[in-house]
């Protein structure tokens, strides 16, 4: 299947015309946790890719109505091979020190973003190089043909290459480490804000760029985000007008914040998956009573788990509705969902005790279990009401609960026996998740957050097909395919999919996206 070019920018540009007449207002949000980086090619942590998002432009990106991609810092792309597209790049766009942006920057960010350090491989699949073929114009020669190349470069922003030479940052900030690059601090980038200060916990502020090569309707020119952990400090802080915007109120609150004149809160499905990963790798588990062995090598063991769980109680109780039950790791959004996937195995103790018994642990088993508490809707009340579940088994979770600054790296590193995650799929196609998260881990993203390391001969045949596949059938049956090995082999423990309610003042005007974030050219604040 071709990729579909077009040009698409006097669409864009008419979208994007200012407002005449509009009074400039500051706006400010605020979420449970920080952004973990500024660098644009070191955590995939989708809160941060939405800040990046305002500071740095990307070839192409989302429109918020129709999730199709559109022009951004490209103004058209062509086909000149399966494995060859040319991208024109738009004219006069500054960064936001006012030095110019051209082919050369291109080149140098997405080969930036292949590098070892990078925690975004993922969006490079299938990408063999960059070529720079003028100034204004760039060639990706593809290892194969690449059908959502598009969907993967909206996740590929622009840096400056000089700006990252002088400042020696040619590589990313390895998130496994505490060591810094410059990049992590600091940001310059060619969209609509530009950084003022970060101070790390505490205080993002952003404010126009006098450079921005685009017009916008949003009548903001100061973005001031400060991560509050406490849900009910939030939630006070909007309520006293402290704050405009809660990305995350709390299931809770929600009532009250709906019946409040002075409010609005808007609901949407998130393309997100909630789910527990497991340690199939090691030969035993640090921590755990039983020596010798890891019991989650055995597939019946993980199916005693998941079987353990209650989520129609996670459901009713614990996110008070805020959550679509599942069995299987992609949203319905996304491209390989079915409907039979989605169905969960049945709830099931006796059976569950059952299959451990069967599997050799008939008194179970402690084992280590790691959560964020600042990162999903309710993530760590979750994980305390699964501790609870397990423990009618017999499996003695030792819940630990950690920030989101702390929690991702340390399960990169392989630190955690079960660990909870929450899985958004930014291109809306299931080999980001197949690939990220069942793929061997391996080189250009397979097994990027593995970190598990769950590994299934078939699966990695059927990942390695859906990479290249454009037969959008055949592809398509790959993708369900690979997901049903996944709940067949119960590769992870899916839990739900997030609905996301926003809740602001009543005079603030946003899009609810489905990725979770907000796009920072249509807010106003009236």
């Amino acid at each position: 299947m071709k990729l579909k070019f077009a040009l698409m920018a006097a669409a864009t540009a008419a979208a994007l015309l200012a407002a005449p007449g509009v009074i400039a207002k500051p706006f400010k949000w605020s979420s449970a946790s920080d952004i973990p980086t500024l660098d644009i090619h070191s955590q995939n942590n989708a809160l941060g890719n939405g800040v990046h998002a305002a500071i740095y432009d990307a070839l192409v990106y989302y429109n918020s109505q129709t999730f199709k991609p559109e022009p951004q810092l490209a103004t058209a792309w062509r086909e000149i091979s399966p494995t060859q597209v040319r991208f024109t790049l738009r004219q006069g766009v500054k960064f936001s020190d006012g030095t110019p942006m051209n082919a050369d920057d291109v080149v140098f960010s997405i080969m930036r973003a292949m590098t070892k350090t990078s925690n975004y491989a993922i969006y490079t699949q299938g990408i063999d190089r960059v070529v720079k073929v003028n100034d204004n114009t760039v060639d990706f020669m593809m290892k194969s043909p690449n059908p959502v190349l598009l969907n993967q470069l909206t996740e590929l922003r622009i840096m400056s290459k000089a700006w990252a030479e002088k400042n020696r940052s040619v590589e990313p900030k390895d998130i496994r480490t505490k060591d810094e690059t410059f990049a992590h601090r600091n940001a310059l980038g060619t969209g609509q804000f530009m950084l003022k200060e970060w101070q790390p916990d505490q205080k993002l502020v952003l404010v126009r760029n006098p450079n921005y090569w685009g017009n916008v309707t949003s009548n903001v020119t100061e973005i001031i985000y400060t991560p509050i952990k406490s849900e009910a400090t939030r939630v006070a802080a909007l309520l006293s007008g402290e704050i405009d915007f809660i990305l995350d109120p709390s299931p809770q609150d929600l009532a009250r914040l709906r019946a409040n004149q002075n409010l609005k809160v808007i609901d949407g499905v998130e393309n997100r998956t909630i789910f527990f990963g497991m340690d199939q790798h090691r030969d035993e588990l640090p921590g755990s009573n039983i020596k010798g062995k890891n019991p989650l090598k055995d597939v019946r063991v993980r199916r005693a788990l998941y079987q353990a769980i209650d989520s129609d109680s996670l459901h009713r109780v614990t996110m008070r509705g805020l959550s679509q039950p599942t069995g299987t790791l992609v949203a319905p959004q996304v491209q390989g969902w079915t409907e039979s996937l989605h169905r969960r195995l049945p709830y099931d103790v006796e059976g569950a005790k059952k299959l451990l018994a069967e599997a050799g642990y008939p008194q179970g088993f402690e084992v280590d279990f790691a959560c964020p508490n600042n990162r999903y809707i309710n993530d760590e009340e979750i994980c305390q009401a699964v501790t609870a579940m397990w423990s009618r088994i017999g499996v003695r979770a030792k819940l630990r609960t950690l920030p989101l600054v702390t929690y991702f790296p340390m399960i990169q590193r392989h630190e955690a026996s079960i660990y909870m995650l929450g899985w958004g799929v930014p291109t809306f196609d299931a080999l980001y998740s197949l690939q990220s998260l069942t793929r061997t881990m391996g080189q250009g993203g397979d097994g990027n957050y593995n970190v598990g390391r769950y590994s299934n001969a078939r699966m990695d045949v059927v990942v390695d097909r859906v990479k290249v596949e454009t037969d959008l059938p055949v592809r398509n049956r790959f993708l369900t395919e690979g997901l049903q090995i996944s709940n067949d082999t119960v590769s992870h423990i899916p839990l739900h999919n997030q609905i996301i309610p926003w809740a602001m003042k009543r005079n603030v005007e946003v899009v609810h996206r489905a990725d979770n974030r907000l796009d920072w050219r249509l807010i106003k604040v009236n």
